[in-house]
């Protein structure tokens, strides 16, 4: 069998397609070629793969090798390949015999001793799989609980090569995976909560109108008058994930590589906070190796942004585009991303450059001409997409002192879920 097709999948963007590993080996001087737009990660398999076969007792002809990967068109990247292109080195050597493959589908990293490694975006792989019906995924140990969401495919997880190649022959029965677990919402651990807020009726008024009808919210106070304080409570009143939600921004956290063994699966609303030092890259997302930014961690939950004035201008105006339609589109020379990004903003910020304008306790060292380039840095544009902005004054020290506790978060969220429930 001179010709092998393994297949296999890659990610673009958060969404996965299918990929065909196609192995052909002739006769000729020991070359090796792998062709189909790959970048240096999936050229540098060559040597990975070779190790890891030779340490796990295997062999294949050292003869020209072409190594293709269908279609190609689409610049591959990544270290997924390493198990498809092993696997096909190894049949097309006639070094085994493969079954029927059709309703498979290969991933996995080898190390040079053989073992099998996770591999980023395995959730938005699995999706795939089972749109496509090839409900047979085998994939490294550490992936199989990520992948086990999608109820609808039939999971092998291997640890070694040597492992895989003795169940495709037929030596022994393949590992399947059953975690038996279905998706559960997880409401946030007790913590910060409203009730820790002293006066402030307005300002938690809106912030539940925000929570309720998922409107973005700017919070407008002097330092010490609780904007970060308020911000850093809302989780507490969110609503919880729908499965399809949570499926959706675990995706995201997948590509990523940010999600661990013990937490494959976001089941709480993301709560992202930015520093205004943050890049364009970083907030938006792209990069030489295009990746979300913080906009798209925050699909589905909240985008804190304290001291917003103070990020650059061009950070600040590339949001307008994200809070308008959605999702951030990163285009390069050789491929266009489209990430998603519906979160809910909370910024802050002062009302002028010293903080004070306005305040009942400090007096304002602002010029009138320093208030008025202050607020200018916030195009009308971008506030145009802010639907609620409000004041947030300063507490006096009797009003601080008070025993009373404010109304506590789980009364807040009862409101909220009702409004929510009406919505739809």
């Amino acid at each position: 069998m001179p010709l092998c097709s393994i297949p296999s999948a890659g990610v673009r963007g958060v969404e996965a397609y299918p990929i065909d590993v196609e192995v052909d080996i002739r006769f000729g001087l020991p070359s090796w070629t792998t062709v189909g737009l790959p970048e240096a990660t999936v050229r540098e398999s060559r040597d990975r793969v070779i190790a890891a076969i030779k340490n796990s007792g295997l062999s294949f002809e050292r003869q020209k090798i072409t190594v293709n990967l269908s279609p190609a068109d689409i610049k591959k990247r990544g270290t997924a390949f390493d198990v498809p292109i092993a696997l096909g080195l190894l049949a097309a050597s006639e070094e085994m015999t493969l079954p029927s493959l059709h309703d498979k589908c290969f991933l996995g990293e080898l190390s040079l001793n053989g073992r099998v490694k996770p591999v980023p975006g395995i959730l938005s792989i699995a999706e795939l799989a089972a749109k496509q019906g090839r409900r047979h995924l085998i994939l490294p140990k550490e992936n199989a609980r990520e992948a086990a969401v999608i109820q609808e495919i039939k999971l092998s997880p291997i640890e070694t090569l040597s492992e895989l190649v003795q169940a495709l022959t037929g030596a022994t029965e393949f590992p399947v995976y059953s975690n038996g677990a279905k998706y559960k919402s997880i409401r946030p651990l007790p913590g910060k909560d409203f009730c820790d807020i002293k006066g402030q009726l307005l300002a938690r008024r809106a912030l539940e109108i925000a929570v309720a009808g998922g409107h973005n919210i700017l919070l407008i106070g002097p330092p010490g008058s609780g904007k970060t304080m308020l911000a850093e409570r809302i989780p507490s009143i969110l609503p919880p994930l729908t499965r399809t939600e949570a499926i959706e921004t675990t995706k995201i956290y997948s590509i990523s590589g940010l999600l661990t063994a013990e937490c494959p699966l976001v089941t709480e609303r993301p709560f992202r906070t930015v520093h205004h030092s943050i890049s364009t890259a970083g907030l938006i997302g792209g990069g030489p190796h295009p990746r979300p930014g913080e906009v798209s961690f925050a699909h589905n939950g909240v985008l804190f942004v304290d001291e917003f004035p103070e990020f650059p201008r061009h950070v600040r105006e590339l949001m307008r585009q994200p809070l308008e339609s959605r999702q951030v589109t990163i285009a390069r020379a050789a491929q266009v991303l489209t990430y998603p990004a519906s979160f809910m903003l909370i910024a802050a910020c002062n009302p002028c450059k010293c903080g004070f304008l306005g305040s009942a306790h400090h007096s304002c060292r602002c010029t009138v001409y320093e208030q008025i380039q202050y607020r200018n840095r916030l195009s009308g544009p971008l506030l145009d997409r802010i639907d609620l902005h409000i004041e947030v004054p300063a507490l006096s020290y009797e009003e601080l002192s008070r025993k009373k506790r404010g109304e506590a978060s789980s009364k807040i969220l009862e409101r909220v879920l009702i409004a929510r429930e009406r919505q739809r």
